[in-house]
């Protein structure tokens, strides 16, 4: 899989008059922005399709949010040390694959870290790194080892007390997913679904075009540096452009290093590709922790699986089936 880019052009589509059109609606879902756009000739048809993916991304949340009181998640984490708690098929496998990621970039993505990511903010008012008994009272308490699932049972037990698991790194992914999977059995041809920078395309514009998808120029967010063609596939971008923090002259980004419990710092944006969203998100966490080298590394070793890196310096770095024309 080969993806070219093109540094500051822009690709423009030929208008062909066709029956179908672009239906689009945005909303708040999970705590981020969600825009969902589907190709369609009947407008009833596009809205009551809209609808469904909205309901689905809301089914999703109700699923994995740790802040839902009697939600799946919820009791996981109020067991923790306690009891394990049955779960749904869904679930337990999101968490299984979750474990296998975890696995496969050495702990850089785990999604128990949510036993450190209280501790910071990013609201700018962090002045110094927290307390290092703190965070070493609260790294004791991740790790994807510590997650102990019973696939007969259906079970999933934190071994720990003060274990927390969160899928703010992987949910948003595969809430794009499920929402993309409802829609193509639905019948839709086509089209894209944002995630805050998660995104999901199937099919192609009413006029036959590829969809276009840009990188947020990190260095100065109101602009785009690449833009890019994509089907039938996802992209997701992390950055720390919109939430980081600085101390003493360093910056750090809002992405937490589950092996240290500090955040993440020598990339301002990675994009990762993949077949779907939900991987794509994982791994972008993952290789903004382990840094430009190491994840770059692991990229070219998976199959149909790219990436595009920006450093803190403003250099670009990317994957060895990445072409960048500049112009």
């Amino acid at each position: 899989m080969k993806k070219i880019l093109v540094l500051f052009s822009f690709v423009l589509s030929s208008c062909i008059l066709s029956a179908q059109q672009l239906y689009s609606e945005s909303s708040i879902l999970m705590g981020s922005s969600f825009n969902i756009s589907v190709v369609a000739e009947d407008e009833e048809f596009a809205k009551e399709s809209l609808a469904l993916a909205k309901e689905e991304i809301v089914r999703i949340e109700k699923l994995i949010s740790s802040w839902i009181q009697g939600s799946e998640t919820s009791k996981i984490n109020q067991n923790a040390g306690v009891a394990a708690v049955k779960v749904s098929k869904e679930l337990f496998d999101l968490i299984y694959r979750a474990q296998q990621i975890s696995k496969l970039t050495s702990g850089a993505f785990d999604i128990s870290f949510a036993a450190v990511g209280k501790l910071w903010e990013f609201d700018g008012r962090e002045s110094q790194m927290p307390d290092q008994e703190i965070l070493n009272a609260s790294i004791v308490n991740i790790g994807h080892h510590l997650i102990e699932l019973n696939e007969e049972a259906s079970t999933v037990f934190l071994l720990k007390k003060g274990m927390r698991i969160g899928f703010g790194a992987i949910g948003k992914g595969y809430a794009a997913d499920r929402a993309k999977q409802v829609l193509v059995e639905r019948g839709v041809v086509g089209g894209i679904i944002n995630a805050s920078g998660d995104m999901n395309t199937w099919g192609t514009k009413p006029d036959g075009s590829s969809w276009t998808i840009g990188i947020v120029n990190p260095m100065n967010n109101k602009k785009v540096f690449s833009w890019f063609s994509l089907e039938h596939d996802a992209v997701v971008t992390s950055g720390d452009y919109e939430k980081f923090t600085q101390i003493n002259g360093e910056r750090y980004s809002h992405i937490i290093d589950p092996r240290t419990g500090i955040p993440a710092k020598g990339i301002v944006s990675c994009t990762v590709f993949a077949g779907k969203a939900e991987l794509a998100d994982a791994l972008a966490t993952a290789v903004f922790v382990m840094g430009k080298e190491a994840g770059l590394f692991l990229i070219n070793q998976l199959p149909n699986i790219e990436a595009i890196l920006i450093d803190d310096s403003g250099m670009i770095h990317r994957s060895k089936n990445i072409e960048i024309e500049e112009n």
